[in-house]
């Protein structure tokens, strides 16, 4: 029973990250739904939740934090996150130039 304070532990941790992305999910849906909201607010909103949402996700769920360990594991992530980015950034470039040929 040497492992018992560690899956304590453990357990812990992922209920905290999990009802922190459930407010994180909720908080969005409800600041579109309420009509006192502005819609510049409600942007925000979005924009700031989904950042902590990341930032939950991969320290609760992939247990990645700034420890010497994991950081070549964060520093993959984020190589793969701007190879995705310089992706979706050069499509919707071509698309747009495209876009503007077409209608100039």
């Amino acid at each position: 029973m040497d492992h018992l304070p560690d899956y304590k532990a453990e357990r812990r941790d992922y209920l905290t990250g999990f009802v922190l992305a459930l407010v994180l999910t909720l908080l969005p849906f409800l600041a579109v739904a309420l009509p006192s909201v502005s819609r510049q607010t409600a942007i925000y909103v979005i924009a700031i939740c989904a950042l902590l949402q990341v930032v939950v996700q991969l320290r609760f769920f992939l247990h990645i934090d700034l420890s010497r360990q994991k950081r070549e594991d964060l520093h993959l992530i984020l190589f793969a996150t701007l190879l995705v980015l310089l992706m979706v950034a050069g499509t919707i470039w071509i698309m747009a130039n495209l876009a503007t040929r077409m209608t100039g």
